[in-house]
């Protein structure tokens, strides 16, 4: 993992959270952002003044102006960065381990803070997570899937993925709505988020997209 975690005990007992619907980051996976509001500027000079830690989080409802924060999220260590002529930054997150939202603390900061629990989600920080399925009714999925919304894939990429990192990187990257995402962050295991994404890959392509998500 990168920054070294092995355990749980490894990780702050606080974290700044960035919270923005559609971003999906998982253990192991890399998320580009581009960062330009103030408050979310200030927040990235404080994590690489600090552990470079993020916590990657979507909301669920609440005021516009200061959203609920969704039940889970996903901390991620700063493992590149860039800034623009204009004063934007670019970095780049590799997940760390996902955590339960606890405590939203009142901070000084422009920026919110919350308390992690990263304890039911130990395992994501055990090295070398992998898993077996057949890959021809997962790929088959995905390419009606991809048919259906008019995207392509790099299909000698797919095919010479290790399973975990292929399920994990479609999962960030597919255009799923926001409360996908979330099921997809939130489930048990990572064979279990294998077979929510063929779920979900096999749904999407049968509905009309002016249908609802049975998810939201």
């Amino acid at each position: 993992m990168p920054g070294g975690y092995r355990k749980v005990s490894d990780l702050p007992a606080l974290i700044p959270v960035f919270p923005l619907d559609g971003a999906l980051l998982l253990p192991g996976g890399q998320l580009p952002l581009q960062i330009f509001e103030p408050r979310y500027l200030n927040m990235v000079d404080d994590a690489m003044a600090g552990e470079r830690l993020i916590g990657m989080v979507q909301t669920s409802g609440g005021e516009k102006a200061h959203p609920r924060l969704a039940r889970v999220g996903c901390v991620g260590r700063v493992t590149a960065y860039s800034e623009t002529g204009d004063g934007r930054y670019l970095i780049t997150l590799t997940g760390v381990c996902r955590f339960g939202v606890g405590e939203e603390l009142t901070s000084n900061t422009p920026y919110r803070m919350v308390r992690p629990d990263f304890q039911p989600f130990a395992a994501d920080l055990e090295e070398g997570q992998e898993i077996e399925f057949d890959r021809r009714p997962f790929l088959a999925a995905l390419r009606r899937y991809l048919e259906h919304k008019g995207l392509g894939v790099e299909w000698e990429a797919v095919n010479a993925a290790p399973a975990g990192a292929l399920v994990n990187s479609l999962a960030m990257a597919l255009p799923l709505d926001p409360a996908e995402k979330q099921a997809l962050l939130e489930a048990a295991s990572l064979d279990a988020r294998r077979q929510a994404l063929a779920a979900l890959l096999e749904i999407d392509a049968a509905e009309d997209d002016d249908e609802p998500s049975p998810l939201q």
